[in-house]
């Protein structure tokens, strides 16, 4: 099918930061009073805007999370995306077949939209996202899985939910995606193709991804 719109996730999706922060999720969850593993981390989180986090262990414990835990975590992931971060394997070249072909494209992800600028400059991904293309779940209020975010991009990028496929990798945006309406094409890369559940299709390199759309 021929979309009219492209809705990428970022984390995990165009920028190679999951394993990054969950591992130091996991390890700051730790440290405040609340031992989770990687895999927890993972299994927890993966996909979630901060807000979730903090519902999540409120939830579970009873307890909240210091006041500046979401500083804190985030001047370590931008540290560590400085030092280590790299663009998933295969999306530039998804990126300049859409552009080539005139397929409008943007980002729409849990995290801030200082996190994304921040991967992006990091791994060369800022020359195909200004500002126009970059939705964050700051914009909305509710992260994934609400559908309220991808509803917000269709709508500033004037597509309807119908005509847009959604790209993730996680089990909170498939919800999302399949929430708003939207087709979604769920990435394997990280994540086991049983966890994304309710995807429209699936695929497990990057690479493919281009000729699945076009």
């Amino acid at each position: 099918m021929h979309y009219d719109l492209v809705i990428f996730d970022n984390d995990g999706v165009l920028v190679d930061s999951e394993p990054l922060s969950n591992r130091l999720l996991a390890g700051y969850l730790t440290e405040v009073g609340h031992p989770t593993t990687y895999e927890e981390s993972i299994r927890d989180y993966m996909g979630s805007a901060m807000h979730r986090i903090h519902e999540l262990v409120l939830e579970r414990t009873g307890q909240r999370l210091p006041e500046d835990f979401d500083d804190v975590f985030h001047a370590r992931v931008f540290a560590a995306f400085e030092r280590e971060l790299e663009p998933v394997a295969g999306v530039t070249g998804v990126l300049e077949k859409l552009a080539a072909d005139g397929v409008p494209y943007c980002v729409a992800s849990s995290g801030s939209h200082e996190r994304i600028r921040v991967g992006h400059r990091r791994t060369g991904l800022d020359r195909w996202f200004e500002d126009g293309r970059i939705f964050s779940a700051q914009d909305v209020g509710r992260g994934k899985p609400a559908p309220d975010l991808f509803l917000h991009a269709a709508e500033r990028m004037g597509v309807p939910p119908q005509r847009c496929v959604v790209v993730e990798d996680s089990p909170l945006g498939v919800q999302a995606g399949v929430a708003a309406g939207m087709d979604v094409y769920g990435f394997t890369g990280m994540t086991a193709a049983e966890n994304l559940e309710g995807a429209s299709r699936l695929f497990a390199d990057m690479g493919e991804l281009a000729d699945l759309l076009l």
